[in-house]
């Protein structure tokens, strides 16, 4: 993937959202003569910039909608006719009987079918059975299927889960200095790849590296389930992914990706299993899926403080919908910590969270440079997640003593809007960083629920503006000169 410019995307991205939504006409008969009138109005509406912001709409990166009709999985591109070799991991000495390693007959496989790459792709076909395989890559114009009743499970050696350099915008491994384990499924420079199947499943058996965390054995940074690295058109669908060692799904330096239908479990006491991870990554589409987790259930991020500024790879335009799960320590959505690059140009959506210690959270620190902007969250419903709305610093987590503490991240343009929280137990949290205060925070429509009278929200180093927000919020998003910020022609233009 090409080095993105930040101060190209800064200028040209950060408040340049396009203005995206569809109407849907009334379905019912008997009300079509009460309804062309408002039928028309609407859809001059959704038409005219000026008219959506007079009805305060938010802003959206184009392909965004509230409907539960539409998709992003546009972002995949067919890349052409179906693989015209498909083969099943029998054919390469496979056997799923659970015991047997299978992590000869995967490399090889693969190995073998990247030759029909340039001549439509193959796929390879895992059936019903339990196939143990350590550490294995995939391949170009490829699709990894698993059929019904199919469970790849990671290998309990972690010499089968060999040693990879560490990733450029982070300098190390995430959890310990140095290089860190490969995935157990992982592919770099790669293109046109699905893995999907009949809902199959794939296990990292987890537990083990867990144990050597919570021992502190660990000598390497955990793998991830799935990581693609500089790739592009990818496709993930309907599977269940389990039991991560570390973050499950984890797209870094890629375009055009779509993960949608998934379920992702990991016990809700398993440290660091993040569901889904973009990460400097650029549209990607996230949708329909449930996810329990030790961790954030998405999390968008983009590098590590010095390490992902000289990079200077963001992660923008980014659809999150339709998303619901639990997590008790951790947030729904999260933005950050590791925002360095960059992250512009994120809509989440028609979201359902519960159980969780958070709802969505934006996490930054001094340290880290970057920004955060053009975010839009709207449609989310909350049950019993203890803060419903963070805006997080101070993690004083930094790769290595050479972090710049004078490297303060920028936010800009925070949309929040239809928001419902049931049986919350504190008020909205909203810490922005000295000298750097967050701007252009835009509430409307915003009922937390269940709070005593005496809960209050907790705000620093923000502003911003809020209507019909219940309770009342903090004063430094009460005041009315700074209303106008929420209309659409403001919100463009980055003022």
């Amino acid at each position: 993937m090409p080095r993105t410019n930040i101060s190209d995307i800064y200028v040209q991205g950060l408040f340049g959202a396009k203005i995206g939504g569809l109407f849907t006409r009334p379905a019912w008969a008997f009300l079509l003569l009460v309804f062309t009138f408002v039928t028309v109005l609407m859809l001059q509406i959704t038409s005219n910039p000026f008219l959506r912001a007079w009805v305060g709409e938010a802003p959206a990166p184009e392909g965004s909608s509230t409907s539960g009709d539409e998709s992003c999985a546009f972002f995949f591109r067919e890349s052409g006719p179906p693989r015209k070799v498909v083969m099943s991991i029998t054919d390469f000495g496979g056997v799923g009987d659970g015991r047997t390693s299978n992590t000869a007959a995967f490399r090889r496989a693969v190995r073998d079918m990247q030759w029909f790459g340039v001549s439509g792709g193959a796929q390879l076909n895992v059936p019903r059975g339990r196939w143990v395989t350590g550490s294995f890559n995939l391949t170009s114009n490829f699709t990894l299927f698993l059929e019904e009743g199919a469970v790849i499970l990671g290998s309990q050696d972690p010499e089968e889960w060999p040693i990879v350099d560490s990733l450029p915008s982070y300098g190390r491994g995430r959890e310990r200095p140095g290089a860190r384990h490969i995935s157990l499924i992982h592919g770099d420079g790669l293109s046109n790849v699905v893995i999907t199947g009949q809902n199959g499943t794939i296990d990292g058996q987890g537990k083990m590296w867990w144990d050597m965390w919570w021992s502190r054995t660990l000598n390497h940074t955990r793998g991830h389930l799935l990581e693609l690295v500089n790739s592009s058109n990818i496709l993930i669908s309907n599977l269940t992914f389990r039991n991560s060692p570390f973050w499950t799904i984890h797209p870094v330096y890629c375009s055009n990706v779509v993960i949608k239908n998934m379920t992702i479990l990991a016990p809700l006491n398993a440290p660091n299993t993040d569901g889904i991870d973009p990460d400097s990554s650029a549209h990607v589409c996230i949708e329909d899926c449930y996810i329990e987790s030790g961790d954030d259930l998405v999390a968008v991020k983009s590098g590590w403080d010095q390490y992902g500024i000289t990079m200077a790879v963001p992660s923008f335009d980014i659809i999150i919908r339709r998303v619901s799960g639990t997590t008790p320590t951790c947030s729904g959505v999260g933005i950050g910590s590791e925002m360095s690059g960059g992250v512009s140009d994120v809509t989440v959506e028609d979201l359902y969270i519960r159980d969780s210690a958070a709802g969505v959270r934006l996490k930054t620190d001094k340290g880290r440079g970057g920004y955060i902007a053009n975010i839009t969250i709207r449609n989310i419903t909350m049950e019993r997640v203890k803060i419903p709305i963070r805006f997080s610093r101070g993690a004083n987590d930094h790769p290595d003593e050479r972090w710049d503490p004078k490297a303060i991240p920028k936010v800009k343009g925070v949309f929040i809007s239809n928001v419902v929280s049931i049986n919350s137990t504190k008020a909205p949290l909203l810490e922005g960083i000295e000298d750097a205060p967050y701007e252009g925070i835009c509430m409307r429509s915003v009922r937390i629920l269940g709070l005593a009278p005496s809960v209050k929200w907790n705000c620093e180093f923000v502003s911003g503006f809020a209507e019909g927000v219940t309770p009342v919020p903090c004063p430094q998003l009460q005041n009315n000169s700074s209303s106008s910020w929420c209309s659409y022609s403001t919100f463009l233009s980055g003022n």
